[in-house]
């Protein structure tokens, strides 16, 4: 969970359209480009040349028509694989690199639905370390205050929205828990209805190593931000040497590369999303939606979101799980149709996978103010000062709230 103030930054389209395909320049690229197509065009010319020689009888016809078929056919397809090859002093274009070229199977390994959270996951009370003006309080209380409570298929997690804080308490009364289990390679989908919103909020649905400690093992945050954020922030906080590029294949916009936790204040390495309504009550009003985090040594970390009513959101995802092969597990597996994720962390020399990262424990959260909350609430219109507000304000957390659905983690066959 990140415990600074964002410093986002804006990219613009032309800039980020000519990034994305690793062009240093873009006249290089254009000129590369018009070239091909020109020899292209006399190649295409040759080969109907050939063909029609071919027409007219005679094996050296047809030997130059097999040795023109097949001279276009490499060139088609070096022109197909051109724009990955490497970069480098003499080439505009980009390594070669596929979202889904490890595409792996998974199968069902843990499902959490109502309460499956009272029966294995914890309730966390210790003070809150990015500073929040908050009190965690222990499942009992939670459950006696109404701050916790599930049916069949929901489950339900909230901060307190009745009581004025005296100046004296550790804060507004809310809920962090982890889970018991925790999962190194892995597909994690959490099925979201709402989550909390509204000014001085600090809500996060995160990920960390089990056996630490912090931020040995690594960090990573799918789902956070602040106030009145409504565009979801994911990033990856670590031990030393780890990094990030500046550009890959992702929707989202990268806000910061180095993801050493002891840099920038624990800014991390982050990636704000693209698409509307990932966050907040821009969120909420679409009626929640989808996150999936996909973590593989091979691949790194991916994360992908669909919003409740996106047309587009893979049925694997949408559906409840159906049996796998011959009535095993259902299985699940990353593929083209999920299109490209909105947060993309390679891992690569700049991040060894099992130096940074090992098998975590799941966390959901909710405080106020705090590092980042506190630090971004006077760009804001909530008012003058954030712990007030959260002191004396209680009616303005009634949709400071957690609400899922289902979470699903699946691990490798």
């Amino acid at each position: 969970m990140s415990t600074r103030p964002d410093r986002q930054r804006n990219y613009l389209e032309t800039e980020r359209r000519n990034a994305y395909r690793g062009l240093d320049n873009e006249p290089v690229a254009d000129e590369a480009e018009r070239v091909d197509r020109q020899t292209a065009e006399k190649m295409a010319k040759a080969l109907v040349s050939a063909t029609s020689e071919a027409g007219k009888g005679g094996a050296s016809s047809k030997l130059m028509l097999a040795l023109y078929a097949a001279a276009f056919f490499i060139f088609s397809s070096f022109l197909y694989t051109r724009p990955y090859l490497r970069v480098s002093s003499s080439t505009p274009y980009k390594e070669l690199k596929d979202t889904f070229q490890h595409a792996a199977h998974f199968v069902l390994k843990d499902t959490y639905v109502g309460q499956d959270f009272f029966n294995r996951w914890q309730w966390e009370t210790f003070d809150d370390p990015t500073h929040g003006r908050v009190n965690y309080v222990d499942q009992e209380v939670a459950k006696q205050n109404n701050l916790s409570y599930a049916s069949d298929t929901k489950f339900i997690m909230r901060a307190d929205s009745t009581a004025i804080v005296p100046g004296d308490a550790r804060g507004r009364d809310s809920v962090r828990i982890l889970s018991n289990d925790a999962y190194d390679e892995s597909v994690t989908i959490l099925d979201l209805a709402h989550m909390p919103e509204g000014c001085s909020t600090w809500p996060a649905f995160w990920t960390l190593s089990q056996r630490g400690p912090w931020p040995n093992g690594g960090e990573i945050d799918i789902i956070e931000g602040v106030n009145l954020n409504q565009a979801n922030l994911a990033s990856l906080h670590t031990s030393p040497s780890c990094s990030m590029p500046q550009y890959r294949d992702q929707n989202g916009f990268t806000i910061s590369t180095d993801c050493d936790a002891q840099v920038n204040f624990n800014q991390g390495c982050g990636v704000k999303f693209a698409k509307p309504s990932s966050y907040g009550d821009a969120f909420n009003a679409q009626g929640g939606g989808w996150f999936v985090m996909v973590r593989t040594r091979q691949d790194g970390v991916r994360i992908w979101f669909w919003s409740r009513n996106d047309p587009n959101v893979p049925s694997e995802i949408h559906d409840m799980p159906q049996p796998g092969l011959l009535g095993g597990p259902p299985d699940i597996s990353p593929n083209p149709s999920w299109g490209n994720p909105e947060a993309s962390f390679p891992i690569a020399d700049s991040c060894d996978y099992d130096s940074h990262f090992d098998a975590h424990s799941m966390v959901f959260d909710l405080t106020f103010c705090g590092d980042w909350a506190g630090a971004d609430y006077p760009n804001t219109s909530c008012g003058s000062n954030c712990v007030d507000y959260v002191n004396n304000n209680p009616g303005a957390f009634s949709n400071a709230y957690w609400e899922i659905n289902s979470l699903r983690v699946y691990t490798p066959i």
